[in-house]
């Protein structure tokens, strides 16, 4: 499966960090609205592996 990233986040989503967008499209995620978003940082910043 490839990571999606829905076309309303896509500018918020280019606003982060490469490291960061790297890091998120590399767990393989669906981004379809901006909890999406939202819940993968915060899996992000407590160093969890995504669920």
């Amino acid at each position: 499966m490839a990571s999606y990233v829905a076309p309303q986040l896509r500018e918020k989503f280019e606003t982060l960090s490469i490291d960061l967008k790297n890091n998120i499209l590399e767990r393989d995620v669906q981004l379809n609205t901006i909890y999406d978003l939202i819940d993968i940082l915060e899996i992000i910043s407590k160093g969890l592996s995504h669920q």
